[in-house]
C-alpha cells in the first residue's frame, strides 16, 4: 500500500432529508454509504460514518434561517460535514424539486464549508418523471457551493428498488467517491490556496466598479431630468 493509503481513517458524512422513519430517502443514502464502506474495505481503508438526519434538527434549521442562531444540535451537523472527507446527500422530491428542509439546511451553511468536498447526489420520488432532479437541480446547487460532485448521481422511484441498474449506479458512485476521498483533493485545495474563495463575478479582480451618478441617463433613471 502507498503512504497515502496508510494515513488515518477516512470519514463519510451522510445527510438524509427523509421525513419518515424509516424513509426511502434514508434507505438510498444508507445503501450508498454501505457501498462506500465496502469499497474502502476492499482497498484496505478504514472508514467511519456520521449520519445527519435533517428531520431531527428541522426546528434548529428554521431558527438559523430567521435569526442566524446556530444551536448545538445544528453545530454538530455542520461539524460532521466540515470534518468529512466525503459526503452522501439524499433528498425526497417535492413539487419537482428537492425538499425545502434539504435546501434550508444547505442555505444556513457557510459559503466555504464544502469547497472541494466530494459529494454523491441522491434523490427519491414517487415517479420516474423526477429522475432529472439530481442532475438538473442538485448538481447546480452544489456547484454554487463549489463542491466536487461525483459523475454518477442516484435516483430511485418505486420501480427502481428491484432494478439491478440501481445497484450498478450505487456501486459506480461509491467507487468514484472513494477515489476522490483517498486523493485528499479537498485538503490539498484548501492548503494550497490558503485564502478565501471570494466570488468575483461581475467585478474586476474583486474591485468594485465605480458608477457615475451625475449623468443625464442616471438622473432620468432616478426620476430627475436631464441637464
Amino acid at each position: 500500500m502507498s503512504s497515502q493509503l496508510d494515513r488515518d481513517a477516512l470519514t463519510l458524512a451522510v445527510v438524509s432529508a427523509g421525513t419518515s422513519d424509516p424513509s426511502s430517502t434514508r434507505l438510498l443514502a444508507d445503501r450508498a454509504a454501505e457501498r462506500v464502506m465496502a469499497v474502502a474495505a476492499s482497498r484496505g481503508r478504514a472508514l467511519t460514518t456520521r449520519v445527519v438526519e435533517l428531520r431531527e434538527i428541522a426546528a434548529d434549521i428554521s431558527t438559523a434561517l430567521v435569526s442566524q442562531l446556530i444551536t448545538p444540535k445544528l453545530q454538530q451537523a455542520i461539524t460532521a460535514l466540515s470534518d468529512a472527507d466525503g459526503i452522501v446527500v439524499s433528498t425526497p422530491v417535492y413539487k419537482a424539486g428537492p425538499s425545502g428542509l434539504f435546501t434550508a439546511f444547505f442555505d444556513v451553511l457557510d459559503d466555504e464549508l464544502l469547497i472541494a468536498k466530494p459529494v454523491i447526489l441522491a434523490a427519491t420520488a414517487g415517479t420516474a418523471r423526477h429522475a432529472l432532479v439530481t442532475d438538473g437541480q442538485l448538481r447546480p446547487m452544489f456547484a454554487y457551493m463549489r463542491s466536487l460532485t461525483v459523475p454518477t448521481s442516484l435516483f430511485a422511484a418505486p420501480d427502481d428498488w428491484s432494478d439491478p441498474a440501481l445497484s450498478k449506479r450505487i456501486d459506480r458512485a461509491a467507487f468514484e467517491l472513494l477515489l476522490l476521498m483517498e486523493s485528499g483533493f479537498a485538503d490539498q485545495v484548501r492548503s494550497k490556496t490558503g485564502q478565501s474563495y471570494a466570488r468575483e463575478n461581475g467585478r474586476a479582480a474583486g474591485a468594485d466598479v465605480p458608477i457615475d451618478l451625475d449623468t443625464d441617463m442616471m438622473r432620468l433613471a432616478t426620476g430627475g431630468s436631464a441637464a
